[in-house]
């Protein structure tokens, strides 16, 4: 028998940082970020326990990591229902700190998320999270075609259209 806190726990290693980082750059708040990313996590462990029950008619999740970016992005969405907010995207950016990590991939990470959040500022919903999702969390064209609920070659034309969008931004924001 699997153990199914194992099976998550492994899970949850893979996505805390990418979660909490697609979270963070949505809603501009190291605190809403975190209890956002716990929220999703809470949620993804109840759906994840729930479609390993044999006993039941629950659908297996077949993509944890697509999942709970669907979580979070929902989670972010009413965040801004509740609040009447519009997105802001912070030009400061707490990660989660993990002894672990190397300190140069740390440094080259924050130095790039920087300069990208920025430009990422004006960008609609859809271009922030095609480009977080493909560059930032390195998630290949299918999986983020899924996320989004679209073709692969939609998605690459949407990809294609928010860098060049982000290019023109980037550009504005080095001659500023």
């Amino acid at each position: 028998m699997v153990n199914y806190r194992k099976e998550f726990s492994k899970i949850y290693d893979k996505c805390i940082d990418k979660i909490y980082r697609f979270i963070f750059l949505k809603v501009n708040s190291q605190e809403i970020a975190q209890d956002l990313t716990s929220e999703t996590f809470l949620k993804g462990w109840e759906a994840f326990r729930k479609s390993q029950n044999p006993g039941h008619n629950n659908q297996k999740i077949e993509n944890p990591s697509a999942f709970l970016y669907q979580i979070a992005r929902n989670l972010v969405i009413d965040h801004y229902r509740e609040k009447g907010k519009a997105q802001v995207i912070s030009a400061e950016y707490t990660p989660i700190i993990d002894p672990k990590q190397d300190l140069e991939e740390k440094s080259l990470l924050e130095s790039d998320i920087g300069q990208i959040r920025l430009a990422l500022n004006d960008l609609k919903e859809d271009y922030q999270n095609v480009i977080i999702w493909h560059y930032l969390d390195d998630l290949p064209i299918s999986e983020v075609a899924k996320m989004l609920g679209r073709t692969e070659e939609t998605t690459r034309v949407l990809l294609h259209r928010a860098l060049k969008t982000l290019r023109n931004q980037m550009s504005r924001i080095q001659t500023s």
